[in-house]
C-alpha cells in the first residue's frame, strides 16, 4: 500500500527521487515553481527542463504550482530545493503542511551567512519537532539514479521509526535504503563532501592523476569527520555510505556539479567563468566558506576547505591550493 509523498523542488534530485517513490509504489505529487515543468510532468509525464534523459516519468507522478494543493494530506514532503534558497521557499509552506507529515530533507549544503545545517534550516522555518524530520544522503548521482541503477541511501531521523517509514517508502528494486539516527553525521557529511569535491575537480583539471584524487579524498574525509564529531556526529557514519560512498561517487564523477566547477577552475577558468558554464548551483561554493567558519567555531582545523576558500575568493592556482594544504612540519596521519 503506498504511501501519498508530496515533493518540493523539480531538479534533477527532486525529480530523480520522484521517480524512485513512483516505482515504489506511491502517489507522488511534483511540486514546481516553473510552470512549463508543472506542464511537461502533469500533462506529458516529462521533465524535459531538468531531467531530459528521461523519455516517461512513472504514470502514479503528477505536479503542480500550486502550493497548499501540493502539501494538502501529503504524508510525507520531500523538500529538493537549492540549500541557499531553502529557508525563502519552505516560509511560503509554512501554515499549510499537515501536522502529522514527516518532511524529508535531500538537500547537501551550509547555508551561507548562518552557518546553519538543512536540519536546523528546515525545522527552524517550519517550526518542525526533531522527529518529524529526517535528512537522506548517500552516493546518488540523479542522473544514474534516473536510469535505475542499483542504488543505496541513508535515512537519518532522530524517531528511528520514523527513518524506518521513509526509508520503507523510498526502496524499490534497485534503490535501496538504510536507516540511522545520526542526523548531523549525515547533513554533515552530505554538504562538506562538496568542497572536496570540489578540490579533486580542480586536481583533475589542472591534469593531476590519481594519486593527487585519493590524497585530496582521504585528507578531505579525515577533516569532516573532525568537524562531524566536534558537531556531535558519529564518526561511523562517515565510513558509511553518506561519508565515503558518496565522496566516493562525487569525486568521480563528471556528473558532479561540484566536480565539473572545481575542474573548470583548474583549466583555468575564474570563479565567474566556471559559473556561468556550470548547469545550475554548485553547492561546495558557498558551502566553502561557511566550512571555514564552523571549523573556526569547533576549534578544528579545516586546511582543505581554507584553501578552497582561497581558491574562489583570491584565484590561487591548484598548485598553491595543494602546496598550502600541507604545512612544512610533519604530523602523524
Amino acid at each position: 500500500m503506498g504511501r501519498k509523498v508530496t515533493v518540493l523542488g523539480a531538479g534533477a534530485w527532486g525529480t530523480a527521487f520522484g521517480q524512485v517513490l513512483a516505482d515504489a509504489g506511491n502517489e507522488v505529487t511534483m511540486w514546481a515553481i516553473e510552470p512549463d515543468i508543472v506542464e511537461g510532468i502533469r500533462g506529458h509525464h516529462r521533465n524535459a527542463v531538468r531531467l531530459p534523459i528521461v523519455e516517461q516519468l512513472p504514470s502514479n507522478m503528477t505536479a503542480t504550482g500550486n502550493r497548499a494543493e501540493a502539501v494538502k494530506d501529503a504524508e510525507i514532503i520531500v523538500v529538493a530545493i537549492a540549500a541557499q534558497f531553502a529557508r525563502v521557499a519552505l516560509t511560503e509552506f509554512k501554515g499549510l503542511i499537515p501536522s502529522n507529515a514527516i518532511v524529508v530533507s535531500l538537500m547537501k549544503g551550509i547555508e551561507r551567512n548562518t552557518n546553519k545545517r538543512m536540519d536546523e534550516v528546515v525545522r527552524e522555518t517550519l517550526d518542525l519537532p526533531a522527529e518529524r524530520f529526517a535528512a537522506v544522503s548517500g552516493p546518488n548521482l540523479s542522473k544514474e539514479i534516473a536510469e535505475r541503477h542499483p542504488a543505496a541511501t541513508v535515512v537519518g531521523c532522530a524517531d528511528i521509526d520514523n527513518a524506518r517509514i521513509v526509508a520503507e517508502t523510498c526502496t524499490n528494486s534497485y534503490f535501496k535504503a538504510f536507516v540511522t539516527t545520526d542526523v548531523i553525521g549525515l547533513e554533515m557529511c552530505g554538504s562538506l563532501k562538496n568542497v572536496t569535491a570540489l578540490a579533486v575537480g580542480m586536481a583533475r583539471g589542472a591534469g593531476y592523476g590519481e594519486n593527487t584524487a585519493a590524497m585530496i579524498e582521504t585528507r578531505g574525509l579525515a577533516e569532516l569527520t573532525a568537524l562531524g564529531a566536534a558537531a556531535g556526529a558519529d564518526p561511523k557514519t562517515f565510513s558509511g555510505l553518506a561519508g565515503v560512498g558518496d565522496l566516493i561517487a562525487t569525486c568521480g564523477s563528471p556528473l558532479s556539479r561540484n566536480y565539473t566547477f572545481g575542474s573548470n577552475l583548474g583549466k583555468g577558468m575564474s570563479v565567474e567563468e566556471a559559473t556561468k558554464v556550470s548547469n545550475g548551483v554548485a553547492e561546495g561554493v558557498p558551502t566553502t566558506d561557511a566550512v571555514v567558519a564552523l571549523g573556526k567555531e569547533l576549534g578544528v582545523p579545516t586546511p582543505l576547505a581554507y584553501q578552497m576558500s582561497r581558491v574562489l575568493n583570491e584565484g590561487i592556482s591548484c598548485a598553491d591550493m595543494l602546496a598550502g594544504l600541507f604545512g612544512s612540519e610533519i604530523t602523524a596521519e
